[in-house]
């Protein structure tokens, strides 16, 4: 067994206390930062909302084809640290567009996506609330944000702050949330991403 003699220990001593210096270093500034950046887009790591605190899971970036379409942000409640997208738990999916869309390309999407990932029985018993959602939606501009929200109670989506839809069924908000987090999301990369997965 080796046993330092009394010269040794000091630099020892000093070689550890080095060590966790730089570590400290190293991490202090994505221990400081309150947000991430994806694509100049900010997502701040803690929201509160609704008398809730929410933290994020993961963010990314989607690309369509060739197009880099938007930023996003996957947040869950506080203590939650295990991904539960499809859960009956409080979660936000936060969207910025770098592209104009317009409100009929969103409704397309969703109801292809749903029709894709869901069976006909699944997906005719959420049909009604679909429809008021593909209605609700607006076009976006470069720089706006869809917000979707699920309080424990009431599925929101609200585009720059601005509530355009809400329904309280648990069973719609995950085949919503599903679009992007689900097995057949719209996209693997960006769903592991948001899940923090990758």
């Amino acid at each position: 067994m080796f046993v330092p003699n009394a010269k040794d220990v000091p630099l020892a001593k000093r070689a550890a206390q080095t060590v966790l210096l730089l570590a400290g270093l190293l991490l202090a500034p994505w221990a400081m930062a309150s947000s991430v950046t994806e694509r100049g887009e900010s997502f701040d790591r803690i929201v509160e909302a609704d008398g809730q605190r929410y933290a994020l899971i993961g963010s990314g970036v989607f690309r369509y084809m060739i197009w880099t379409a938007y930023a996003g942000a996957y947040y869950q409640l506080e203590g939650e640290a295990d991904p539960q997208p499809l859960g009956d738990i409080p979660r936000r999916l936060e969207l910025a567009y770098f592209h104009a869309i317009d409100a009929s390309d969103f409704a397309e999407a969703t109801e292809k996506t749903l029709k894709d990932s869901l069976t006909l029985y699944e997906f005719n018993q959420i049909e009604a609330p679909l429809e008021r959602l593909n209605q609700a939606y607006r076009d976006v501009v470069p720089g706006d944000r869809y917000l979707l929200s699920w309080n424990g109670e009431q599925l929101r989506l609200a585009l720059n702050g601005e509530t355009v839809f809400e329904d309280d069924d648990s069973d719609f908000a995950s085949a919503i949330f599903g679009i992007w987090l689900g097995e057949r999301p719209l996209g693997e990369r960006f769903r592991d991403a948001l899940l923090g997965t990758n």
